[in-house]
């Protein structure tokens, strides 16, 4: 069925056209209601003329759902420009009492906690609708810059025996009939196996951490935006190429999400064709001679740090994004591929955004013995490790790939204070509900 929506009614003056939606505002003047209207995709003013109507209203409030048809008439004041005038109303789901918070001004005046502990109503705020129409204009990015690069995309287990990132450790378990199992914090293992059969591949899923932390950053069920690439010359390609969705991404959110960002008073991110890219040292080096930071050495950045270092590459580069590079090689996952001119350091890279790392990423070991020897090095044991390193042990392409934290990413270009708001129903260690 076509239907109307309240972005196109600036197109139809002088029809007589169908509205449905939610009671967003209700103003009753004598025998005249003004209702603001609110679909899927924006808000519509109706004037309610007459008692026949006007009963109907009787006992009514916000949030009751209808059916509106009217004629249109341009009113500059109006949303896009445009009301319906003796507007006929269908009542098909009343609601009677006032809902617990008014989602219908310009702000919502509550706290962290309350807004996610109302989350079924809340969301329905134009302001927070609108972070979660950008997160989409995200995801659907991703999914076409990658196809369009001749990615395949993959849906790999949540349920898995073991982890390649730590383990076992930071892990949830859970009951699998008769043997130990956990939730997947990581497709690393799918994608590099797959890597062997597509040569691209990249997936979009959830991923599950217990870390037993609570800060404005972390979440323990969080969306990765996964991509591994096969047949690399450098790791530097896996740079270029998300340095290329960004500048697509920003273009599409330009065009996309204009009335967003307005909404939400935020300003699309400076950023340069060419992200800077730095080592960790260099970065350090930086930090100690203009912030006075003594963080040489250390094997990362701490989030002041982050702040510090984003800081100085838009005001000296023109880009609020930037590449730390070269990471300690003991504080990297095992499969990370090490610099041969420095084996001490890896050939891997964080991506920070306004102050918060949002993407880790790098070129993997492809050698069968590299992963056998790496693996001995740390104590670990291959045995445990056989599904995947049978990939290797048949022939695998030099390769790399990502992780892009899609709550962190949405947060970031939000200017949003806390990752929760950036999750539209969040787990952390306190919350497991709505």
């Amino acid at each position: 069925m076509k239907r109307t929506l309240t972005t196109d009614i600036n197109r139809q003056i002088g029809k007589e056209i169908t509205l449905y939606g939610w009671i967003h505002k209700l103003r009753k003047l004598g025998g005249i209601s003004f209702i603001v209207l609110r679909d899927r995709a924006g808000l519509a003013q109706a004037v309610i003329d007459g008692a026949r109507e006007n009963d109907k209203l009787k006992e009514l409030t916000t949030e009751t759902v209808v059916k509106i048809t009217g004629k249109v008439v341009k009113e500059e004041r109006a949303p896009y420009g445009a009301e319906l005038h003796d507007a006929k109303i269908e009542v098909l789901s009343p609601v009677k009492e006032d809902i617990p918070i008014a989602i219908n001004k310009k702000e919502i005046n509550v706290n962290l906690d309350t807004l996610l502990d109302n989350r079924p109503i809340t969301l329905r705020s134009p302001k927070q609708r609108a972070i979660f129409k950008v997160q989409a204009e995200i995801v659907d990015e991703f999914r076409k810059f990658l196809t369009q690069e001749g990615f395949t995309e993959i849906n790999s287990p949540s349920i898995v025996s073991s982890g390649l990132e730590t383990g076992g450790a930071e892990m949830f378990e859970v009951k699998y009939f008769k043997q130990k199992a956990f939730l997947s914090q990581s497709p690393q293992m799918y994608k590099q196996i797959l890597v062997g059969v597509y040569e691209r591949v990249f997936e979009t899923a959830y991923m599950y951490r217990a870390e037993k932390h609570s800060t404005s950053r972390h979440l323990n069920e969080y969306m990765s935006l996964d991509l591994e690439m096969g047949f690399i010359n450098s790791w530097e390609d896996i740079m270029d190429l998300e340095e290329k969705y960004l500048n697509v991404l920003i273009e599409k959110l330009g065009k996309n999400c204009t009335e967003q960002f307005e909404m939400l008073g935020i300003d699309l991110p400076q950023m340069s064709k060419r992200i800077p890219r730095m080592k960790l040292i260099e970065a350090q080096e930086i930090l100690e001679k203009e912030y006075r930071e003594k963080c040489l050495g250390a094997p990362d950045l701490d989030p002041k740090q982050e702040r510090q270092i984003c800081e100085y590459a838009a005001k000296k580069h023109g880009s609020e994004f930037v590449f730390i590079t070269h990471y300690p090689s003991k504080k990297r996952p095992f499969y990370t591929y090490d610099d041969p001119d420095n084996p001490k350091e890896t050939l891997s890279f964080d991506l920070l955004f306004r102050g918060q790392e949002v993407t880790t990423g790098g070129q993997r070991l492809h050698i069968y013995e590299d992963y056998i020897k790496k693996m001995k090095d740390r104590g670990m044991d291959p045995k445990n490790f056989e599904d995947y390193l049978s990939a290797f042990r048949y022939g695998m392409p030099p390769h790399g790939g990502l992780a892009i934290g899609l709550e962190r990413l949405t947060a970031r270009l939000l200017n949003l204070d806390n990752i929760r708001e950036a999750s539209l129903f969040p787990r952390d260690i306190n919350r497991l509900r709505p």
